[in-house]
């Protein structure tokens, strides 16, 4: 339930709902209504990566905004393809998402420490 991550967690319950929110609508976890009602996992925690959830989460998950898919960069038109800066971001984007695609919620919840492993 929202209410308990969000005390658990120190989160406010509005911030964390729309979070909750973002995960539903990306498919990752489904609204369960009723006394017992709250949030699921639509799938099995092996089955969702990281990067599946920061890319509910932040829509357009970027290190920088010139590697997005619609930079904000003013020069990004003209110097995408010309400025060192942006390769180098645009290969650490590549490489933090590859390290995000391969690791799992269930992964992560093997290295919580164990106070928050129930969470």
């Amino acid at each position: 339930m929202v209410d308990e991550i969000s005390e658990a967690e120190n989160v406010p319950k509005s911030f964390l709902a729309k979070i909750f929110q973002s995960l539903a609508k990306g498919g990752l976890v489904q609204s369960v209504r009723g006394a017992h009602g709250g949030f699921r996992l639509a799938k099995s925690p092996s089955e969702i990566t990281v990067l599946q959830i920061l890319q509910c989460v932040e829509s357009g998950f970027g290190l920088q905004k010139c590697v997005s898919n619609s930079p904000e960069c003013v020069m990004a038109d003209r110097r995408l393809n010309t400025c060192a800066l942006c390769g180098i971001f645009g290969e650490a984007q590549n490489r933090v998402n590859e390290v995000f695609s391969r690791t799992t919620l269930e992964e992560l919840l093997k290295r919580q420490p164990s106070s928050h492993a129930a969470h």
